[in-house]
């Protein structure tokens, strides 16, 4: 009788085990829209490979990545409810804020400005001063106005006699050729390398050292609306993507290679300016006392009062309303 119930009972275990496998496996992915800010380059890498390791299936979803049509689409789509997430800036969600706008950033993605005044290396702009008198070009983005004018007035110069030139996209060749005497709005981690890949040695000055906030350049955002409604979803989502950053730093080689198996075609990617890119990001994507992802109030502070004064704001923004840590902070070791 003892050895026919231990019989049963272990069959029944085993059954209910089976059971509950089957019904595991079968447990249906929630679906998750994210659009980049950009075509897939080296910064979305941790993104790729959270997907191809299956760190978002582990946390229950399936995530699709999409590129966006136009650069103004990631923040429309996601205030207007379209995609559940894009990535964005950090100046512009202060922006979308003050426009009433209902968006907020619930992750940092890159920690500091990759947008960096250029001027070639053998002019005789040795600093922001310098520029006065001369021009720049900027890809129509009044921000890089406002930094300009932070720049070189910082620096002890006249912004005022900073003649401004909308070059569009046109930034590489603005510089190139001389057309500008520098550009702002090209990024160190992409117009840089490929000015020195072309034979164009540039100087950089970093803006957080003339005045401007060390903003976060790219941020994970999402509409206030589905924040409240979906606060697990964006949780695990931060988990997979904080495993996916985890195994790119560890991993470097093995994250850009699965990038480049998803490169758009419209977009083809230079595998040496991406190794270059990636190498130059994922120093700005952490923080050492800081979990990936993690946002700092005083940052969004000083970012908002600098878009106050320089009038892009009609009022402070309070950080309260444009940011979210999903992930508690963790104590330094």
């Amino acid at each position: 009788m003892k050895k026919w119930m231990i019989y049963f009972l272990a069959t029944t275990l085993l059954l209910s085990g089976c059971a509950s496998e089957k019904k595991d496996s079968s447990v249906k992915l929630q679906k998750v829209s994210i659009m980049l800010d950009w075509y897939p380059n080296a910064v979305h890498s941790f993104l790729y490979t959270a997907q191809k390791k299956g760190y978002f299936k582990e946390q229950g979803l399936d995530v699709e990545i999409k590129m966006p049509a136009n650069t103004n689409d990631p923040l429309k789509l996601v205030a207007a409810n379209q995609v559940d997430m894009a990535i964005s800036y950090e100046p512009q969600i202060l922006l979308a804020r003050g426009e009433n706008i209902p968006v907020k950033s619930f992750g940092a993605i890159v920690r500091h400005p990759l947008d960096y005044l250029m001027v070639n290396k053998d002019s005789n702009v040795q600093s922001p001063k310098d520029l006065e008198g001369k021009t720049v070009g900027f890809s129509s983005i009044p921000l890089e106005e406002a930094m300009i004018d932070t720049i070189v007035s910082k620096d002890g110069g006249d912004a005022k006699k900073v003649k401004m030139i909308d070059v569009g996209f046109n930034l590489i060749p603005a510089v190139a050729t001389n057309k500008t005497d520098g550009i702002i709005g090209g990024y160190i981690n992409h117009e840089k390398l490929l000015l020195e890949k072309e034979g164009h040695h540039v100087r950089v000055f970093n803006p957080a050292d003339y005045g401007v906030p060390d903003y976060y350049e790219l941020v994970f955002a999402a509409s206030d609306q589905s924040l409240k409604k979906n606060k697990r979803m964006y949780e695990k989502f931060m988990k997979a993507a904080t495993k996916g950053q985890k195994y790119v730093q560890q991993h470097p080689k093995e994250g850009l290679k699965i990038l480049l198996d998803h490169e758009d075609q419209s977009s083809p990617l230079d595998k040496t300016i991406e190794k270059k890119s990636l190498a130059i990001l994922l120093p700005m994507m952490t923080d050492k006392t800081k979990p990936f992802g993690y946002q700092d109030q005083e940052i969004w502070e000083k970012t908002s009062k600098w878009l106050l004064q320089q009038g892009m704001l009609k009022q402070n923004v309070s950080p309260d309303d444009a940011f979210v840590n999903l992930i508690e902070k963790e104590e330094k070791k």
